[in-house]
């Protein structure tokens, strides 16, 4: 009988960590929820003790999302575990994941503490942590490069004091999947007690061999994998979930094990971490990539068009991937745009899809092709929004070779106000997001600006994603496309200054109401 392999998603925690890819509150309750349509059957949300910000995320999650068990993270300190417990309390299911460094270099370099210190700290961190809840993970961080017979200690202490789950990480990407494999293995086979507890496994990609990790470990006997969508976290990322799930699916004929995850969501989970983060996929990456399903040379194409499997060893449909191909057009009606929605994975109220479609009359009117991309850009830049306080009404911009680019802008608030100001730049957007500063009332400053091309062509939409910092050192993400990208520009700052307004405001009034 195939075993089942526990898959323990990590965006919200080790994912955010990557430098640049901050979410607030509200964006890791909505990845939270496609994480739940995913049936991930663990979620953890985040680090509680680390920041206000995080505890408050944390609570959230455990009060809001239903069917995954809710993880939070936790050093080996009392108050530590403390945070996590308080956080945790909403949850159905809850998971408080203690962790403390056990290799040589961390034990005398990092914590300058002894083995037996160390050892200690973490036995009496699993015993605080049963307080709050059955169901306790510890780590041994660093354990590829942890003495084996030290690691076998820690692991069999840690179980006598109640770990119900015990995560081996690679946490610097250093090992190799011959070596880990047979590791794991060993582990299971000498730890006398391992049989009370869920061998789990966590591993970073710097060497790029993060899932070949994972799939050595599951291979070797591990029953969870620790990873993220779209492989995002520390440094070089963790084990993307797409490709370690999808892997045991395909090759089921190998691993003999099982997953309960919702591989169709896939495709929607990666784009909306993607949009969340502004962390554009590559399109080459396996599972979720724009060219993951394409077929670029003749004889591949001629094998695809006669048979599938000849060059496609999975269903682009089992991972929510509906393919990229010329669909619509200006002679496209309503009914052909809510399809092909629907296919891409969208769930649209009628008010939703007005909205959408008379975006895509406008765009179609333009550009002769409108491709899958272009519809997602579209939803995304029209439909999931938050409540407007300022919208963009006119903006006109002149620049040339050797003038001063200048723009006049016109921005309309939700109370019926009209602001109008011009202003220079060093280029046009430059001058376009100087001029909307001066009518807007707000603290922040420009982090990050991206642009990419949702298609190709001179006519390719174009979709611009902008992350703004508040001086508390939140950070909001906005989104904007159009075919002029000084356009997109100016709807994406707009964008993230609609979300900062409102979320600051709701805080506000929450605290309030306190």
């Amino acid at each position: 009988m195939s075993r089942k392999i526990i898959i323990f998603d990590t965006t919200l925690r080790d994912g955010e960590q990557s430098p640049g890819a901050n979410m607030n509150v509200e964006e890791k309750l909505q990845v939270a929820q496609q994480l739940a349509r995913l049936n991930v059957d663990i979620i953890e949300a985040g680090f509680p003790a680390s920041s206000p910000g995080d505890f408050e995320a944390v609570k959230a999650v455990a009060e809001t999302i239903k069917g995954p068990a809710i993880a939070a993270l936790a050093r080996c300190r009392d108050s530590d575990i403390d945070a996590a417990g308080e956080a945790l309390k909403g949850a159905k299911k809850p998971v408080i994941h203690t962790f403390i460094a056990t290799s040589d270099v961390h034990v005398e370099k990092k914590l300058r503490k002894t083995r037996e210190e160390v050892l200690e700290m973490a036995v009496n961190a699993v015993k605080r942590a049963k307080r709050y809840t059955d169901y306790v993970e510890f780590s041994p961080e660093d354990a590829a490069r942890t003495g084996f017979e030290y690691l076998c200690q820690v692991v069999e202490a840690v179980i006598d004091a109640g770990a119900t789950t015990v995560n081996i990480p690679d946490t610097v990407g250093y090992a190799i999947p011959s070596q880990w494999g047979a590791m794991i293995r060993k582990l299971i086979e000498t730890v006398p007690n391992i049989h009370k507890a869920i061998v789990s496994v966590h591993c970073h990609n710097d060497l790029g061999l993060a899932v070949a990790n994972s799939l050595a470990a599951v291979e070797a006997g591990a029953g969870q994998v620790e990873c993220t969508i779209n492989g995002i976290g520390e440094r070089a990322g963790n084990a993307a979930m797409e490709e370690v799930v999808m892997a045991l699916k395909t090759r089921k004929d190998y691993f003999n094990v099982e997953v309960d995850i919702n591989t169709k969501e896939f495709y929607r989970a990666s784009r909306l971490v993607s949009d969340v983060t502004g962390f554009t996929v590559q399109p080459n990456k396996a599972i979720v990539g724009r060219n993951a399903f394409a077929h670029e040379a003749g004889i591949h194409q001629d094998g695809v068009l006669k048979e599938r499997t000849t060059y496609e060893i999975m269903d682009p449909a089992d991972v929510g991937w509906m393919g990229s191909g010329l669909v619509l057009g200006r002679r496209s009606g309503k009914h052909a745009f809510s399809k092909r929605v629907q296919e891409l994975g969208f769930e649209l109220t009628p008010e939703e899809l007005d909205k959408a479609f008379e975006r895509f009359k406008i765009i179609a009117d333009k550009k002769k092709e409108v491709y899958d991309e272009d519809i997602e850009a579209i939803v995304a830049d029209e439909v999931y929004a938050i409540p407007t306080k300022y919208q963009l009404v006119y903006m006109n911009v002149m620049t040339s070779l050797n003038g001063v680019p200048t723009a006049t802008i016109k921005l309309k608030t939700d109370d019926g106000k009209e602001l109008t100001d011009a202003g220079i730049g060093v280029g046009s957007v430059d001058a376009v997001y100087k001029t909307i500063d001066k009518l807007v009332d707000a603290e922040y400053k420009l982090a990050d600006f991206v642009v990419k091309s949702v298609t190709g062509g001179t006519d390719a939409l174009g979709e611009v994603t902008v992350k703004l910092e508040t001086p508390d050192g939140r950070v909001y993400t906005g989104r904007g496309a159009s075919l002029d990208i000084v356009e997109a520009s100016a709807k994406a700052y707009i964008n993230a200054i609609n979300k900062l307004v409102y979320y600051q405001s709701r805080r506000a009034s929450q605290l309030t109401n306190q």
